[in-house]
């Protein structure tokens, strides 16, 4: 189990070297390679290259019960409270919130440890990249026993970048 330290040393260190060209699709899935190299905290000039596939499944939109209006509660407010509360019961159906889901598969994951400096590593998946122009890998670099974290902190981050895009897509095909 890790601690709150080391969560939160792991979100500091996570660096995206490469990040794909492309963002969540919104009305399909997507899917991102990625290649997360972390440096052997045991070893001199051993990096560890974890390789796999993050599945982004299309985002979806939830929208408020408004029967859970019932239970807002604006009693001791004056009157602005209570308009207020008139307000959102007449347009809780404008309020949308998107869900993302991703699918991390164990089984198109596999790892090989490199006897050279991270640095050199990374330099190489880097011009790997430019040499094969693959749109939808992504290098990161992270923390060998909190790589998980790292690999969060970047589906968290296409989350961010993808969302303005996923709500114009939605509201140019009047869904929200």
């Amino acid at each position: 189990m890790h601690t709150e330290y080391d969560i939160q040393y792991a979100l500091e260190m996570t660096r995206v070297l490469h990040e794909p060209d492309r963002r969540i699709d919104t009305f399909g899935s997507t899917q991102f390679e990625f290649q997360l190299v972390s440096e052997l905290m045991d070893q001199v000039n051993a990096t560890r290259v974890r390789q796999g596939v993050l599945t982004a499944e299309r985002p979806l939109i939830l929208r408020p019960d408004p029967s859970a209006m019932a239970d807002f509660d604006f009693d001791g407010f004056g009157p602005q409270g209570a308009a207020f509360g008139n307000f959102l019961k007449e347009n809780l159906h404008k309020l949308a919130v998107l869900k993302y889901g991703f699918k991390f598969r164990m089984n198109d994951m596999n790892e090989e440890v490199v006897h050279e400096s991270m640095d050199d590593v990374c330099g190489k998946l880097l011009e790997d990249i430019r040499a094969t122009g693959n749109p939808m890998r992504a290098v990161i670099a992270g923390v060998d026993d909190t790589w998980e974290i790292c690999l969060l902190k970047f589906t968290v981050e296409m989350i961010e970048k993808s969302q303005k895009i996923n709500l114009f897509d939605f509201k140019r095909r009047g869904l929200l």
